[in-house]
């Protein structure tokens, strides 16, 4: 998912797909250790994807206090 389409979901949409992403990242893990998962870039994908909605998250965050400041 591109960053110019995360930015355009609600701030709960976002917290929601994060908790999806770290689910997905957790089963990947017991995947890989259990020798289950064969395409082991998706791990890289997932840990990418809950960055950039952390970082969009935070973004929101800061921006909402400065407006608190002003």
């Amino acid at each position: 998912m591109k960053t110019e389409q995360i930015r355009l979901m609600s701030t709960e949409e976002l917290k929601a797909k994060l908790a999806d992403a770290r689910q997905e990242l957790m089963n990947l893990r017991f995947q890989i250790v259990t020798g289950q998962l064969t395409d082991t870039s998706r791990l890289k994908q997932t840990r990418r994807l809950i960055a950039r909605y952390m970082t969009i998250l935070r973004e929101r965050e800061l921006s909402q206090q400065r407006e608190g400041e002003k």
